[in-house]
This record gives structure tokens, sequence and C-alpha cells, in this order.
């Protein structure tokens, strides 16, 4: 994504897309709702989306460059342990999560619904988590080489598992409305990863 501002009429529909995505997911929401939230008319729907799967991929996408400046600011300070980097990254979204009322993570809600349904979300959605991923790989391979992880650390399967054990406690967190899961899981999965 470029970094020129949107313009105002589908950055509201892309805000109150995510806003209620989160809330209802994907088949409980219509684009009169969208519209309505958004106080947007119809007309301006249409010309910044073919359809509603191409508003909500674009939502994704919107979500997905707030995921990417927060691995950015998380993982850039390499005065920081990467041990610490990569538990920051995971702060600043359960911190995004607290602000949303614990409704989850938008890519693990959708993924949930509409995977095994959709080939075209399925993919954008693995893709979203595979980056994610291979993002965290590069400070727990820095962990691995200064001895913070033990040596025979595979970085991305470790990776893939963190966030794929994220994306549950992310679930759990949802149905108790409690950050409890999220703290609960990285603390157990950090102190498993650490031992030999």
């Amino acid at each position: 994504m470029d970094n020129q501002p949107l313009p105002a009429a589908r950055q509201r529909l892309l805000d109150a897309g995510l806003e209620l995505l989160l809330e209802r997911g994907y088949h409980g929401v219509g684009i009169q709702a969208v519209l309505d939230a958004s106080l947007t008319p119809k007309g301006s729907f249409y010309h910044h989306f073919r359809d509603k799967e191409d508003f909500a991929l674009q939502v994704i996408d919107a979500y997905m460059a707030g995921v990417h400046g927060a691995l950015d600011v998380s993982l850039a300070d390499v005065s920081v342990p990467p041990l610490e980097r990569v538990r920051g990254f995971f702060g600043l979204v359960a911190g995004g999560y607290a602000k949303d009322g614990y409704l989850g993570c938008l890519l693990g809600g959708l993924g949930q619904e509409l995977s095994g349904v959709s080939p075209v979300f399925a993919q954008r959605i693995d893709g979203c988590l595979s980056y994610i991923a291979d993002r965290l790989a590069e400070p727990l391979d820095e962990a691995r080489s200064v001895g913070d992880l033990p040596p025979s650390t595979d970085p991305k399967a470790l990776a893939t598992r963190l966030v794929d054990c994220w994306e549950g406690a992310a679930l759990r967190s949802r149905l108790s409305r409690d950050p409890a899961p999220l703290r609960e899981m990285l603390d157990f999965f950090f102190h498993a990863a650490t031992r030999e």
C-alpha cells in the first residue's frame, strides 16, 4: 500500500466495515449497515468497491496496514532484546483488542467464518498470517543466535506456532471479553520455547 491518504468517503467506509466485520462477521453485515454506519451514500460505496467481497478484502488490507505498523514499531528497535520485541508486538495487538472490546482478530474471525466456503478469503487470510509469522521469525532467529532460544529452534516453525496459538487465544479472549487468555498464552509459550 502506498502512503497517500485515502479519500474521506472510502476511509469512512473501511473504518465502519472494520468495526462491523469484527462485531458481526461477514454474513452478519450488509452493505446498507456499512452505509448507515459511515453516513455514506450508496453511490460512494460502488465508486470505491466492486461488491461486498471486494469491500471485505480491502478492509482486510486496511487492517493489515495497522498490523504492518505494529510490526515495524515493535521490531525496529534492535537495542531491545529480540524476545521482548516479539512480545512487544503482541502487546500492541492486545491493546487494539482492548480498544475494540476484545472482539478478537479480524483475520481469525473472518478465517473461521469464510475459509471453508471462499478460497479467495482463505488464500488472503492465510497469506496475512504467514506474513506475520515471517516477520516474527527474524527476531526469533536473532534470539536463537544470541542464546535466548535453544540452538535446535526452527525460527519459522516457532513463529508459525506462535501466530497459531495467538489466534486461538484471541478467540478465547473474545468469548470471555477478557485479556487473560492472551497473556497466559504468551507466558506459557515463551516459557516453553526458551527451555531445552
